[in-house]
């Protein structure tokens, strides 16, 4: 079975995509199939010119907006590579990104589309304060959801939290199925180490809807109930200055570290002692399950994909969204009693290595495309 795996970004791009598909190559080596991966290259710039329509809804309504117009010039940019390189059939596509799905479609129209939906970019770009909510750029990012269930073979969201948001965007929600991402149990996995005083990590683009104004703030207030711990801060993104005046202004930069961008954090992830991310919204939280794979105990916040993640008090702790003080409370919690955070992490592993892993996910997947190919097979 000739496979496509469509994204949009370059594989290396940080995020959940990125932690799975390329590593999924191996596993789909085999007679039966044969897999390749597919993206826009970051250099490309205004190279299409070709007209877009779409079937659901009139897209030139919101033509005059700067973000609209960069989308669809995207848009078109997708279809103009795709029509450059790809050269062969294939038996089916399974796109990670509207573009990638929309295009290949208009490109490849009597081959099966899956569209996996990862996360929402109209709400990522309301809580950084980029567009307004229910603004034409809203409403023309929304819109998309309908014409991707109309293009689609199969529509598939990371969590349940998700597809409850997708719901009111298109007409058949109860088809939409849920497969959470894989990640790869050789990249993550626990070593044993001993820290004397704890070690908090998160890893994310530094933007304000991750909420590390939040993690900062509850840090502070860790300091100032006399505990000790270093923050290691793995990403970059436009907020980092922001955070960076706030952290000196709460009296705790020496607490904490700014790495910047980390191509491979899952290399030294394994040595830190609890994982924790406030975000304001997420789809699913990918790196959650990485951290629960390198067996760190797990904080975040009660929204989105996290809480089917994370039982309270299980195998993490949930608080509230924007809560500085549930969130040093937590984080209280699992640095004064190590036995706890330990009992915590080991629950975390056990359910990411049952639900979470690569080779569970790939299963799930190889199942799913196998029906398309004996639809086919039928019909030759």
């Amino acid at each position: 079975m000739r496979l496509l795996q469509a994204l949009f970004f370059p594989p290396e791009q940080p995020g959940g995509v990125s932690s799975m598909i390329p590593y999924m190559q191996e596993r789909f080596s085999s007679s039966r199939w044969e897999m390749d991966m597919f993206w826009l290259p970051r250099r490309l710039r205004n190279k299409g010119q070709e007209e877009v329509v779409f079937d659901t809804f009139d897209w030139t309504i919101y033509e005059d907006n700067n973000i609209v117009q960069k989308y669809i010039q995207t848009y078109r940019d997708y279809l103009w590579w795709s029509h450059m390189r790809i050269q062969k059939p294939y038996d089916l596509i399974h796109a990670h990104h509207p573009i990638a799905g929309l295009a290949l479609k208009q490109l490849f129209p009597d081959t099966p589309l899956i569209q996996t939906i990862h996360s929402s970019y109209e709400g990522e770009l309301i809580l950084n304060g980029k567009i307004q909510e229910n603004g034409p750029e809203h409403q023309f990012l929304v819109s998309l959801y309908r014409e991707l269930e109309y293009k689609s073979d199969r529509l598939i969201t990371v969590s349940q939290s998700f597809t409850g948001y997708l719901s009111s965007h298109v007409d058949h929600p109860e088809l939409i199925n849920v497969i959470p991402n894989g990640f790869d149990e050789k990249r993550f996995k626990p070593i044993p180490h001993e820290n004397e005083i704890a070690q908090l990590v998160t890893v994310c683009r530094l933007v304000p809807a991750k909420g590390l104004d939040i993690l900062l703030k509850a840090c502070a207030e860790l300091k100032n109930r006399g505990y000790d711990y270093v923050l290691h801060i793995i990403g970059d993104g436009p907020f980092r200055q922001d955070l960076e005046e706030l952290a000196s202004e709460l009296g705790i930069y020496n607490e904490t570290i700014f790495y910047g961008y980390t191509l491979h954090p899952e290399e030294f992830i394994p040595f830190f002692d609890i994982f924790v991310l406030p975000s304001r919204a997420e789809s699913f939280g990918s790196v959650f399950a990485e951290a629960a794979l390198s067996c760190l105990a797990l904080v975040g916040s009660d929204v989105g994909g996290i809480p089917e993640q994370i039982q309270d008090g299980v195998n993490g702790l949930l608080v509230p969204v924007g809560d500085v003080v549930a969130l040093s409370d937590a984080l209280e919690k699992v640095i004064r009693d190590p036995s706890y955070r330990y009992e915590l992490a080991r629950s975390a592993w056990e359910k990411a290595k049952s639900e979470y892993s690569l080779t569970h996910v790939v299963n799930v997947l190889k199942k799913m495309y196998l029906q398309y190919d004996m639809e086919k097979s039928e019909y030759e």
